[in-house]
């Protein structure tokens, strides 16, 4: 093919095509960067991030990565250190609000459903307070969330950190009030095994791809997970209103409490 005839063909291609060929280009890359990353948890025998109760010796909040350098979180969360490692758990309030609040330990995807198919006829919202866990329950939630036509939230000061971003990912309307505090970083999936660093290689590239696939059918922005794949584990993008609406992540402007209860 001459040069003259390739420029018109890529002339001819839609943007969003380009788009997604550089994004997942992007994955194909960082997938190398995981395999070191793993490589080098495997060999400290260290225990994969995105899965089960937050360790005790594991900060609840991650310092924020900026340009390299840590930085606090904008706000403190309102709930405890103590309230926030517990396993999550589920409570009804009144105006058919769910709230969610606690890490995501394996088994949470099985606990929603069984509360959903209790409640479900009352639920309208669920409000999500968490420093996240385990992916495959994130993802479990959020599916559940948007096969019922259920609506997120993030209140003023609550959490949603790591995968609970994910579960935010898929209400159909989707709201942090001000002062929420939602980041992301990478996340990986494995077994309780120790994982050998091909597996880890192998995890975490599904992993990826599956959350990019899922955040994707929900709706969201490509920009927001590449934010995830380049943030460590033991750090946190938080992200502004701003981005969030960006990224599609919210579907209405922060809100205050008191405009939004």
């Amino acid at each position: 093919m001459r040069i003259d005839e390739a420029v018109k063909a890529l002339a001819r291609l839609d943007d969003g095509v380009l788009m997604r060929g550089a994004f997942f280009s992007l994955l194909s890359a960082t997938a190398v960067f995981l395999w070191i990353d793993m490589r080098d948890i495997v060999a400290l025998n260290a225990a994969l991030p995105g899965l089960g109760p937050i360790h005790q010796d594991q900060p609840v909040l991650p310092p924020a990565l900026t340009e390299g350098v840590p930085k606090a979180p904008p706000v403190e969360p309102a709930s405890s250190d103590e309230v926030l490692r517990q396993p999550m758990r589920f409570e009804l309030r009144s105006g058919g609000m769910l709230l969610a609040e606690g890490t995501i330990d394996q088994g949470t995807g099985v606990r929603f459903s069984e509360e959903i198919e209790a409640r479900g006829e009352y639920v309208k919202t669920v409000a999500l307070n968490s420093p996240g866990g385990s992916v495959e329950d994130a993802l479990a939630m959020s599916k559940l969330i948007r096969e019922r036509k259920l609506d997120t939230k993030v209140a003023s000061r609550a959490l949603c950190a790591s995968s609970c971003p994910i579960v935010l990912a898929g209400g159909v309307g989707r709201i942090a009030e001000e002062d929420a505090i939602v980041g992301v970083h990478q996340v990986f999936a494995g077994s309780g095994n120790r994982p050998t660093a091909e597996q880890a290689m192998s995890a975490a590239q599904s992993i990826t791809a599956r959350v990019a696939r899922h955040l994707d059918a929900m709706g969201i922005g490509a920009g927001l997970w590449i934010n995830a794949l380049e943030t460590p584990p033991d750090r946190l993008y938080y992200l502004t209103a701003k981005e969030m609406a960006d990224f599609k992540l919210t579907t209405e402007p922060a809100a205050t409490a008191e405009t939004k209860s």
